[in-house]
């Protein structure tokens, strides 16, 4: 039964994609199969593996209005052993076609049900907000994963989004959990990134990743490139922090 992971976050900016995108990759790199669903009308996941949001047949729009199966969607192995169910623009009507839908907040998790044993790990990359796309997210995850940049307002809007987990377990999926926060576009060469990561692990109750990802140029190229950073520059030091990443998240299972 493969882990689901929701990348959540709903201030935009804190690397919530480029964790997504290159998480999946690292896991992939240590032998895991994996499903990154791009759950963001923006498709900046999508694009980061050089997919061409832009001509795709379906995508997880067409999912979630029933025009298409999960099989048909998803793209496999755009790089070995991680397998891509894409997004574009289109999705961000999604919110108004379901109105008055039946159970919309269970239509991604129904869908992926069919294919989860397939995979080891499930990293879906939500949007920027708190809505419809996000909440099934959550309802399909079995962990919330919140990265969280090392800025004046990493803690503005937290406590927003953990008492969104924490709804959706009481009311719509009381397996979920969290799966902790880690730190992003941290830059050692300021005392605010030090401040910023002491300041969550003291008022967050909340599992924290030892691992930091850093500010890191070749991290920013990447999605220019349409590759993960481990294709793009795997010595470079946000490569290896994600590796890091994922080894964390791989002894966190069970």
């Amino acid at each position: 039964m493969g882990r689901v992971i929701a990348v959540a976050n709903q201030k935009g900016g804190v690397g919530k994609t480029t964790t997504s995108i290159n998480l999946s990759a690292s896991l992939a790199a240590k032998n895991k199969k994996v499903l990154l669903i791009d759950c963001d009308p923006q498709g900046n996941a999508t694009s980061g593996y050089g997919i061409d949001k832009n001509n795709l047949e379906n995508t997880i729009y067409e999912l979630i209005l029933g025009e298409c199966s999960v099989e048909d969607c998803i793209l496999k192995d755009v790089i070995p052993k991680v397998s891509v169910l894409p997004s574009n623009v289109n999705l961000a009507a999604a919110e108004i076609e379901l109105i008055g839908v039946e159970k919309k907040e269970y239509i991604l998790k129904n869908e992926i049900d069919w294919v989860r044993d397939s995979y080891d790990f499930i990293i879906i990359d939500c949007p920027p907000s708190l809505n419809t796309l996000t909440i099934n997210a959550m309802t399909t995850a079995d962990t919330v994963l919140v990265p969280i940049q090392c800025e004046y307002y990493a803690l503005e809007g937290l406590s927003q989004l953990i008492h969104t987990v924490n709804l959706v377990k009481e009311r719509l999926n009381p397996k979920l959990d969290m799966e902790g926060v880690v730190f992003t576009m941290y830059d050692s060469r300021t005392n605010l990134s030090a401040q910023v990561v002491e300041n969550v692990k003291k008022n967050l109750n909340q599992k924290i990743y030892k691992t930091i990802i850093p500010r890191n140029i070749r991290l920013a190229e990447a999605p220019s490139h349409g590759m993960p950073i481990q294709t793009y520059d795997p010595k470079s030091a946000g490569a290896v922090s994600y590796q890091m990443l994922a080894d964390e998240v791989i002894g966190r299972e069970g």
